[in-house]
Formats: C-alpha cells, sequence, structure tokens
C-alpha cells in the first residue's frame, strides 16, 4: 500500500505508470543535450534537495540556497521533523523557519492523509520515491532535472526517433500554468492551497497569481512561465532584463509618471514580504501604489 501510495506525485498523468525503470536520470541527456544538461545543472532546480553536509543541520536540506534552506531531520519509521530553524541568505545566518512559531521543529507523519511530506521530497527531485532502510524515503534522482518536465526518458535514450519526448513548451498557457502550479504554489497548515489573492503568502506562488493577471488573461495564450524564464538557466535576477518581454506587447506606454531608469518589474511585479528575510516578485502584474505591493490599484478601489 506505501509503496503504491507514492507513486501519486507524478507532476503529469502520463507519468502515472512510469516506474524507476523507466527514467534515465539526467546524465544520459548529457551526450545529446550537452547545452542544455551543463546549463540546467547550474540551476537552483537542479539543487534543491541534497543531504546536509556536516556543516548544515538535519538529514536532507532542501533548497538551493537563493534565498534560504531549510532542513529536515528522519526521526523514526514513521515521521520526518522539519527544522525550526532555516538559513536564510539575506542574513547570512539561522532564523525560525516560515510558518513555525519557535526553534522546535515540525513532525510530520510520513504516510498521514494528506501525504504532505512526501510532496515536499517529490517537488524536490526526480522521478519516483521509493522506501529504504527503516521506511527512509528515498528520492530516485536529487533535485528537479530534465525528467521532471520532459518526462520518463530511458525509452527515449533507447530509441530517439520513435520514443520522442514530452516539452512543457507543447502546453497551453493555462496547461503550463498548472503544471508549474504542482510545486510553485502555497499550502495553508492544512495543506489547503492559498487562493486567497489578498494573502500575502500566497506571493511565492506565481502561477495562481500570474493567472490573475491581465497581462496573462489578454494574451490569448501567448504570455505562460517560458515567456521570461528559460528551464534551462539559472534564474536571471537582473530586473531590467525582463523589459524587452514587457515591450513585446507595451513598446509605447505612455506612463503618468517619471520612470526613467527603472525596470518594468519594479512597478509592476513588486517584491512582497514574505516573513521578514524572504520576499517574492509578484506575479500578477499589474500597477500597484508604494506601500501595497499585494492588491493591484483597480482592485483596492473596487474594495
Amino acid at each position: 500500500m506505501r509503496a503504491a501510495a507514492l507513486s501519486v506525485f507524478y507532476l503529469i498523468p502520463v507519468l502515472l505508470a512510469a516506474g524507476p525503470a523507466d527514467y534515465a536520470g539526467a546524465e544520459a541527456c548529457r551526450p545529446c543535450h550537452t547545452a542544455n544538461f551543463t546549463s540546467q545543472s547550474n540551476t537552483s532546480h537542479a539543487h534543491t534537495l541534497a543531504p546536509s553536509s556536516p556543516a548544515q543541520r538535519g538529514d536532507w536540506a532542501f533548497g538551493a540556497g537563493l534565498q534560504a534552506i531549510t532542513f529536515v531531520t528522519k526521526v523514526n519509521r514513521e515521521s520526518y521533523r522539519e527544522d525550526g530553524l532555516t538559513w536564510y541568505r539575506s542574513l547570512n545566518g539561522y532564523a525560525i523557519t516560515p510558518g513555525q512559531h519557535d526553534e522546535q521543529g515540525v513532525v510530520f507523519r510520513t504516510f498521514d492523509p494528506a501525504a504532505r511530506f512526501l510532496k515536499c521530497f517529490a517537488c524536490h527531485s526526480t522521478g519516483p520515491l521509493s522506501l529504504g532502510k527503516d521506511e527512509e524515503i528515498v528520492p530516485h534522482e536529487l533535485g528537479v532535472r530534465c525528467e521532471v518536465c520532459h518526462g520518463p526518458g530511458a525509452a527515449h535514450v533507447s530509441d530517439p526517433t520513435h520514443s520522442p519526448l514530452h516539452t512543457p513548451a507543447q502546453l497551453t498557457a493555462g496547461t503550463m500554468n498548472r503544471f508549474c502550479g504542482k510545486c510553485h504554489r502555497t499550502d495553508s497548515e492544512t495543506g489547503d492551497e492559498l487562493t486567497d489573492l489578498r494573502d500575502f503568502r500566497n506571493a511565492r506562488d506565481q502561477p495562481l497569481r500570474l493567472a490573475a493577471s491581465n497581462c496573462f488573461r489578454r494574451s490569448n495564450g501567448r504570455l505562460n512561465c517560458l515567456t521570461c524564464h528559460s528551464p534551462h538557466r539559472q534564474l536571471d535576477q537582473n530586473a531590467s532584463s525582463y523589459d524587452v518581454r514587457c515591450q513585446t506587447c507595451h513598446a509605447n506606454k505612455v506612463h503618468r509618471q517619471q520612470v526613467a531608469g527603472l525596470a518594468c518589474v519594479t512597478c509592476h511585479m513588486p517584491r512582497v514580504p514574505n516573513g521578514p528575510y524572504l520576499s517574492f516578485a509578484n506575479h500578477r502584474i499589474a500597477v500597484y501604489s508604494k506601500g501595497n505591493p499585494i492588491l493591484p490599484v483597480t482592485a483596492q478601489a473596487a474594495q
């Protein structure tokens, strides 16, 4: 029963019947896709899960450290503990883990009905999870690698011509949003998705907020996650580098205020604080007033 339960975390329906033997691993992609392999190997996605180093806390380190790293420890056969302290880049040190109240940490049953902890491992790794000694969770491949987006690749490696891979670029904008949203989402303490757009906590739920923006709704499917973000390259943190994407549709936009030298996303995708040491770009593209980076001006006026 438990082995079967692990299969529910594949990210697209076509993968439901896949098993470990169907996955080739990222290294198998290197010979034919060297540039993409090399570039993707250096992204935060590729390093979003790793065994904790001797200098770190716990057994597992979740996150590549772009903003933070949270640590997890196996408690016993039935449970894992999310450490009460997280390492934050902005602090260059430890502070309370998001959603927690003290340093004690929170213990999760591995096989609780919502399987929340299995989802953590599934979203930070590639391929099916399995069980090891004393029912420890064993990721098939660490990090978010090629086969998360392209599907199991063993058949493709054996016969590329007759076994083509899937690619998110073939998805509609709405389907891609849901695909990325399988992991890029914010859960409440009960495991339910936070969908109230007024809640600052879901600023990290980029697909939810992008879907709510007029730019997305009026683009007729032309605007999606890949419009701005290459899955094979590290996230570009130069705000002005995104201007060219905005100008594709807004080349002659007239502003009522002086904006010289400001990147488009600085005003229209303001960063939203998510606790004292984290912040996320608001993907609900809109016009915002100073002091309220979560709710567009038009939405405030409608209240």
